[in-house]
């Protein structure tokens, strides 16, 4: 049995997402800062290997056109630097806005911290991804 982690990379912070072992939940787990990179993609690979992690879905920022733009290539360099894992993308497009609503209606203060959008965004990557293996 594993889990499946999701990732919303981002200029300055990256959040971290965990399904359950049935692959039918996704909870926000925590969010790391971007920089130093090889600190970044180590954490990513400590989180994964504490939580039985196979599969890592990566949030793509596809732009509305369907192109990809600055950010998504940027997203695939980053994700190419950890190795061990299946890699999948998933479309994240409006995520962030989404992620904003969700913590507005639980009342959630994420002005101070924004990282907080983070770790909801890629919560949302995973629901999503959860939702079109089923």
């Amino acid at each position: 049995m594993y889990k499946v982690m999701a990732l919303d990379i981002g200029t300055k912070r990256i959040g971290i997402a965990l399904s359950d072992f049935l692959l039918i939940t996704a909870s926000g787990h925590s969010y790391i800062s971007r920089e130093p990179e090889q600190e970044a993609i180590n954490k990513i690979i400590k989180i994964a290997q504490e939580n039985h992690v196979e599969k890592i879905v990566a949030g793509l920022p596809i732009n509305m056109d369907g192109t990809k733009g600055f950010q998504a290539k940027n997203c695939e360099k980053f994700v190419s630097k950890i190795q061990g894992y299946e890699i999948i993308f998933e479309d994240e497009r409006l995520t962030s806005d989404t992620a904003e609503e969700n913590l507005k209606e639980r009342k959630i203060n994420f002005r101070k911290d924004k990282g907080l959008v983070d770790v909801e965004s890629a919560r949302i990557i995973l629901e999503q991804y959860l939702s079109r293996i089923k």
